[in-house]
């Protein structure tokens, strides 16, 4: 397993706290919304075999880049690369409790999606929601900062297009893969 590059002090970010928006999702049907991934191809989740597993980050920002402003001041904004990180890193043990897709998400184009997937050598894609198309008509929870309509973190299980569990909030993000693993462990027993 390779290791995070870095670590994060969480306890000194402010952590998000459930305020619902994603009480609506378990049940769901996913709706067909073609998206755009990484390695080039488009994706529809409502047309995948299997469990899936997305997990939705606000934005990973690229090196060459100024962090926003106040970005560490927004609970829960913070993490995007320490969570892609740890999906990397539990990606062959993640597919192998049941995950016969792992995807992340965010409202970024595929170019600077691809920027972040190369940069941490992630074995999956990551899918844009550049429109906010899946956003949208799953009412999936959004804050802005930026100038920029953005992603609250959070990761759903799908299975054969419909949502069968949410984790939301997600706290601290790089934790989030061993709690997705978990999770699905627990089901196969």
């Amino acid at each position: 397993m390779v290791s995070h590059v870095f670590s994060v002090d969480w306890s000194t970010l402010p952590a998000p706290t459930d305020d619902g928006a994603a009480r609506h999702l378990p049940g769901k049907p996913l709706p067909h919304v073609a998206l755009t991934s990484t390695d080039g191809d488009v994706v529809d989740l409502s047309r995948l075999s299997g469990r899936t597993v997305l997990y939705a980050f606000p934005r990973m920002h690229r090196p060459d880049q100024p962090i926003t402003d106040g970005w560490f001041t927004i609970p829960g904004a913070p993490g995007c690369t320490p969570q892609s990180c740890a999906f990397r890193d539990h990606a062959k043990e993640l597919a192998a409790a049941g995950a016969a897709h792992i995807f992340g998400l965010s409202t970024q184009d595929t170019a600077d999606q691809r920027e972040g997937a190369k940069r941490l050598h992630l074995p999956f894609p990551l899918l844009s929601d550049h429109e906010r198309a899946f956003t949208n008509a799953l009412s999936l929870p959004t804050f802005e900062a930026g100038g920029r309509v953005l992603l609250k973190r959070l990761t759903l299980i799908i299975r054969q297009g419909v949502i069968e569990h949410v984790f939301y909030p997600v706290f601290p993000p790089d934790q989030n893969a061993e709690e997705v693993l978990n999770w699905l462990q627990q089901q196969r027993n």
